[in-house]
């Protein structure tokens, strides 16, 4: 129990436990993995609607008449190209090109960026900003401020629009507007990490149990399911979004990470630029790539790889493509066998299990 006491709780916490939801240590957070079951939740996402409580998620917001120039310098996409109510997602890197995170990056204004991070990740993220502001802007630590929602799957948009009265359907994905929510203060951005469409609600904590209440409600006539960990996992694994401590980390690069459409070179001076632009012009030498396992077994996070009985790479993301019926995942191998249609074995307990490599995403949502 004094371990469970040690964790950090989101708003509803207390709300998740009375909903009986399986909960784990998830960073540090007290978090719930599934309710009625991954699987369950996976698919609600997928044909219909579920909601996550991802208040875990850290946000961090830049402020003054210099806070582009300290955006910029610190994240590789260029923001001077966004328009005020658009988001953009990016990297914050080391000098030596690895990632300290992935973030979304929103416009509020010409001086103001809300940034969103992973929840691990925050006070580092803020220390990182922090240590590179040499400009006319301020930087806050502004997670404790937020609490977030996210509202996920086909009928995402049916359940949001009756909890507002601002118009969500010309809100074009990877744009947001601040209004009322569930009768509160809220900022409504159409973005996501299942793959699907949907909104991130961010509202003040005192309102998180109001609004995740009005939403379960309005969601009733959809079958809405909470969802928890689980099946934001495999959503995001099928949509291959990368996730922080596996696909993406300080060791790995934007473009061995096959992220490189958030490097913006021609924007001027940022941090990891240097790096980067050398590893281009070297070549890579691994790459991240996509694989269906053809043999019984999952591939887990962190097992061995092989290719023509010789260690190879690493699986960072693997386990059930519910959506697909298969088992999948992501692994880094050398750039030579990092293409489609590759024979692999992923060590599973000892035994090399065959498996194929694939073109990604293995799931997309038609438009």
């Amino acid at each position: 129990m004094s371990e469970a006491v040690s964790l950090k709780a989101t708003p509803l916490n207390a709300v998740h436990r009375q909903l009986g939801a399986k909960m784990v240590d998830f960073g540090g957070w007290d978090m719930p993995v599934q309710y009625k079951g991954i699987l369950d939740e996976h698919k609600a996402v997928r044909t219909s609607v579920g909601v996550f409580d991802v208040s875990h998620m850290g946000e961090i917001v830049v402020r003054g008449l210099e806070a582009l120039a300290l955006v910029n310098l610190v994240s590789t996409n260029d923001a001077s190209k966004l328009k005020v109510g658009q988001v953009h997602y990016s990297g914050l890197l080391y000098e030596h090109g690895g990632f300290v995170d992935d973030i979304l990056v929103h416009k509020v204004s010409d001086d103001e960026y809300f940034i969103c991070v992973n929840a691990s990740n925050q006070d580092k993220d803020y220390d990182h900003i922090v240590a590179n502001n040499r400009f006319k802007a301020t930087v806050e630590n502004a997670g404790p401020r937020y609490a977030q929602i996210a509202v996920q799957g086909p009928k995402a948009l049916e359940v949001c629009q009756k909890l507002t009265a601002t118009e969500l359907a010309p809100i074009a994905y990877y744009w947001f507007v601040d209004g009322q929510f569930a009768n509160v203060e809220a900022r409504i951005a159409r973005t996501g990490y299942t793959g699907e469409d949907g909104f991130e609600v961010y509202v003040s904590p005192e309102h998180a149990v109001s609004v995740w209440e009005a939403i379960l409600e309005a969601g009733a006539e959809f079958g809405i399911l909470p969802c928890g960990l689980g099946a934001r996992n495999t959503l995001r694994l099928e949509a291959k979004m990368a996730l922080y401590g596996h696909e993406i980390d300080a060791t790995i690069s934007p473009l061995e990470a096959g992220l490189g459409w958030v490097v913006k070179w021609d924007k001027g001076d940022f941090i990891g630029k240097a790096t980067l632009e050398q590893q281009k012009a070297a070549g890579l030498t691994r790459k991240l790539v996509g694989f269906a396992m053809i043999g019984r077994g999952i591939g887990r996070d962190g097992y061995e790889v092989e290719v023509n009985g010789s260690k190879a790479g690493w699986v960072t993301s693997g386990g059930p493509a519910p959506t697909l019926g298969k088992n999948i995942g992501l692994c880094y191998l050398p750039t030579e066998f990092a293409v489609p249609g590759q024979t692999i074995h992923v060590v599973i307990r000892g035994l090399a299990v065959e498996a194929v490599t694939v073109p990604t995403p293995f799931y997309k949502r038609a438009k």
